[in-house]
């Protein structure tokens, strides 16, 4: 239930041409990272939208016909907010975007030791602006280098298949299948409860590591996943899903302060 695919870092450790001597053998979703800045470290769920009449039937449903209108009710979402963390034995992953169906996306990760980033798309172009950390991590410590690159957002590595994880997760069809749809295990029901101020029943999964997820679905109005947490395992966390239909509002950074991919990694190479 809870996608190993959550977050790119091995396509993150891809793009900068960093290998294992940066990101070690880290797996998509496996790491941790320093701090969050931004609105990542500021996140704080909202409320799912109001409640209409319609009501989940959770004792007439099967664990799986849940789970599909869960997914269903999520497929048919405009726009949402992801936001969350992820924590293991080396720190923690922390993700806060907005997104919807135009391809449109704004907000910020924090990743594995490197730092954090904010991530741009109007729906065509992608953008992406790494904090100070990010950039002395791949960017070295040259002032020369960092000067260049201090208050820089990236674009055009949407054009390498590396990065597709990354560009996908702007997407709102794609990100939504990374988060529900591994096909790892078939649930089973859980129990009534109140997430984020939202009424909900809860669904576990186990993988083949025995390790267990959970999925708290809205149980009035329209069934959206509401919280999928991990609660077992080496990599454990919460990710939330609010603000459900809202208008995402994208404007794109000045040209003045856009660095072109292949650029930058020129400028990485030659430091």
């Amino acid at each position: 239930m809870l996608s190993k695919r959550l977050a790119s870092t091995a396509a993150i450790c891809l793009l900068l041409g960093a290998g294992t001597a940066a990101c070690g053998d880290n797996k998509a979703s496996d790491k941790a990272a320093a701090p969050a800045t931004g609105a990542a470290a500021a996140a704080t769920p909202t409320a799912a939208p109001t409640p209409t009449a319609a009501q989940l039937d959770t004792d007439k449903l099967s664990a799986q016909e849940i789970e599909k209108k869960a997914k269903d009710a999520l497929a048919s979402a405009t726009s949402l907010r992801i936001s969350g963390k992820m924590t293991s034995g080396d720190g923690v992953m922390t993700i806060d975007m907005v997104m919807d169906s135009k391809g449109q996306c704004r907000g910020t990760m924090a990743l594995p030791g490197m730092g954090s980033f904010e991530m741009i798309s109007d729906g065509t172009a992608y953008f992406m602006k790494p904090d100070a950390q990010f950039w002395k991590t791949f960017g070295g410590s040259n002032p020369a280098v960092l000067a260049k690159l201090e208050n820089r957002y990236l674009t055009g590595f949407q054009n390498d298949p590396k990065m597709k994880d990354m560009t996908d997760f702007c997407k709102l069809a794609d990100a939504s299948n990374q988060m529900l749809d591994d096909g790892s295990s078939t649930p089973s029901k859980g129990s009534a409860g109140t997430v984020n101020g939202v009424k909900t029943f809860s669904l576990k999964e186990k993988d083949d590591q025995g390790e267990e997820s959970t999925l708290h679905v809205a149980t009035e109005g329209k069934f959206y996943p509401v919280r999928l947490e991990k609660t077992t395992g080496k990599d454990q966390g919460q990710i939330n899903f609010t603000d459900f239909d809202k208008p995402v509002t994208v404007q794109a950074p000045p040209a003045s302060s856009v660095i072109d991919y292949t650029k930058f990694q020129d400028t990485v190479k030659s430091a």
